[in-house]
């Protein structure tokens, strides 16, 4: 999914353009475009001719899943209007970027939890994955099959979409992954250690883990940048004027931060809950550097150069620790 300005998105309301009558409470079962880019069909998925399906391993009986709360972007249409934004391209080529280094060859099966509409399963399609979305927001699949019905047959045919919470993925979707995707989701659950946990259980040994979240810590700088110089104090925990009279603070203890961010939003909780659970970290992404704080600004001309520089930048420190998202890469190894 993709991180709307405003960073926060709840549950749309379901989209009557899909018909809901007879139509089963979500269930995991796959929901495939029509060739026709019309409503949706529940059928067995289809594969490109001349390959054989791969089997799904731990398939269980239908079950009705819990959907998540909340999820990364604001309404269904915010959200998808943010990913054509600079910021949200930036994020979408710098996270292709890094998982062409470490995913194995295609059509190697992809899981991506939480995938919103679609845009990272289509840029991996494209590129030959098999690639299944499981998104519990009955609006983000709406968008998805939008997306789908754009794209080439053979395209279409490599990307399944599942209905369902991301935390019951080894029941919707069972187990065996080549790579399972989490972006941008674990930071608006309550507590992240559960959804990791079930990203390291679908993916098979060996197998890569990517996850991207927001980077706690230097949450801050968006709002400095932007001149938000409350909103710039208060991310800091530092005390206000009026409260700098009395003997407490907010600011921590000597070489600790003043602010503890949430599970999800701590880089090193969420690298350790990753590697705690049976996986090696493999790499570490800044990501939006230099670009974070531009709002709605569209690509322009010199969009290569910017991703350029953000990826130069989110590779080494200094830079990589004042981005406003990490993107974690571990391999799964038992």
């Amino acid at each position: 999914m993709q991180p709307s300005p405003a960073s926060d998105r709840h549950p749309s309301v379901h989209d009557h353009s899909v018909p809901t009558r007879g139509r089963p409470p979500a269930s995991g079962r796959e929901i495939r475009d029509q060739p026709t880019g019309g409503p949706p069909s529940r059928r067995t998925i289809t594969r490109v001719p001349g390959r054989r399906p791969e089997p799904r391993r731990g398939r269980p009986a239908e079950c009705e899943p819990q959907v998540l709360g909340v999820v990364d972007g604001t309404e269904t249409a915010d959200y998808v209007a943010h990913t054509a934004t600079l910021r949200g391209v930036v994020r979408q080529r710098l996270v292709t970027r890094a998982l062409v280094e470490h995913l194995p060859p295609p059509p190697a099966r992809l899981l991506d939890i939480g995938g919103g509409n679609g845009v990272q399963a289509l840029e991996f399609a494209r590129r030959g994955y098999e690639v299944t979305v499981c998104e519990p927001d009955p609006g983000m699949l709406v968008e998805a099959r939008r997306a789908l019905a754009d794209a080439p047959e053979v395209v279409r045919r490599r990307v399944a979409l599942v209905e369902g919470d991301g935390r019951e993925a080894a029941r919707l979707v069972g187990i065996g992954w080549d790579a399972t995707f989490c972006h941008g989701v674990i930071m608006f659950v309550p507590e992240p250690a559960p959804l990791l946990e079930v990203l390291v259980e679908v993916t098979r040994p060996g197998g890569i883990i990517s996850v991207v979240g927001k980077n706690g810590p230097a949450l801050a700088l968006r709002a400095g940048l932007q001149g938000r110089w409350q909103d710039t104090t208060a991310q800091l925990g530092e005390p206000t004027p009026a409260a700098s009279t009395g003997s407490a603070t907010s600011t921590g203890a000597a070489g600790q931060p003043a602010v503890i961010p949430p599970g999800g939003d701590d880089p090193a909780n969420v690298s350790a809950i990753l590697t705690a659970a049976g996986t090696r970290p493999l790499a570490r992404y800044g990501i939006r550097i230099f670009t974070d704080h531009l709002g709605d600004t569209p690509p322009g001309p010199d969009l290569d150069a910017v991703v350029d520089a953000e990826w130069a930048a989110g590779t080494r420190d200094p830079y990589r620790g004042i981005a406003r998202l990490i993107h974690h890469v571990h391999c799964r190894l038992r």
